[in-house]
């Protein structure tokens, strides 16, 4: 999607700044976060580089994805920027430790950059993609997209380029897209439970619920996550909320697509 759409701005405009972000983001305060994409998105069109928004960790977060600093750009009207020496995958809970205590910052998954430097790194890094830019040239939309490989920008360019940099976000930031995010941001109950549609919970405390379809009687329980959507139930700890992809793995085909079971509900391309 993200090919197609710097194809689609480069075509119109050549020095287009594209802005990806995802809709599942809780940012505050708001004119901190537009204040610092007009100002990357400046950088982008001064440097040869595509911009990714890294965000300072508040704890170790083994659901999100790491990015390692490297050599400043500079700094200017409070923003900071630098190269990225590497992107780190979702750790384990003693490796995201080690990533706090070694500077490393968090992957917001908010991208600045100009169409047409990024088209050139599709070019130079990703020829699964590249040999079918041509597709785009002969206005062959649906072809594109039927024979393009699904991938992430960050697996399908972002980690195999030279040219990838960040600004340090001067904004609060979570991803709202998993189901550990809700306890963080919405209103528990005196027993530390946060529900969100039907549920009814007795001597509990430290639990998600959701359950828009239904009610959710819960006894006894704490720290759970229990999920109630459509004919699909899901109950598991909060602890192994963040790996819930995993657990996709080992599940037939018609439940993989549960929006229930993925927990995660982001889609990064």
């Amino acid at each position: 999607m993200l090919v197609w759409a710097a194809w689609e701005f480069a075509k119109r405009d050549p020095d287009a700044v594209l802005i990806s972000l995802h809709a599942d983001h809780m940012i505050q305060p708001e004119s901190a976060f537009v204040d610092l994409l007009h100002a990357t998105a400046r950088l982008a069109r001064q440097e040869d580089l595509l911009f990714t928004v890294a965000v300072p960790p508040t704890r170790p977060e083994i659901g999100y994805g790491y990015i390692e600093p490297g050599q400043a750009i500079g700094e200017a009207s409070g923003v900071s920027a630098f190269r990225v020496a590497s992107f780190r995958e979702k750790p384990d809970e003693e490796t995201a430790e080690a990533y706090v205590l070694a500077g490393h910052l968090w992957n917001s998954g908010i991208f600045v950059w100009r169409a047409s430097t990024f088209l050139t790194e599709v070019r130079n890094v990703a020829p699964e993609l590249a040999d079918l830019l041509h597709l785009l040239e002969e206005d062959k939309v649906d072809e594109f997209f039927d024979r393009a490989p699904v991938s992430t920008v960050d697996v399908a360019v972002l980690e195999r380029s030279s040219r990838v940099a960040s600004v340090a976000a001067t904004f609060e930031w979570d991803d709202v897209g998993s189901w550990e995010a809700l306890m963080r941001t919405q209103e528990p109950d005196d027993e530390g439970n946060v529900v969100i549609g039907s549920g009814h919970l007795v001597e509990s405390s430290g639990n998600v619920v959701y359950s828009p379809d239904g009610t959710v009687v819960a006894y006894g329980v704490d720290d759970l996550v229990i999920v109630r959507s459509g004919d699909t139930t899901l109950v598991t700890r909060r602890d192994l909320a963040p790996s819930l992809k995993d657990l996709l793995d080992e599940l037939p085909a018609e439940l993989r697509a549960d929006p229930s079971l993925g927990g995660d509900l982001e889609s990064e391309e």
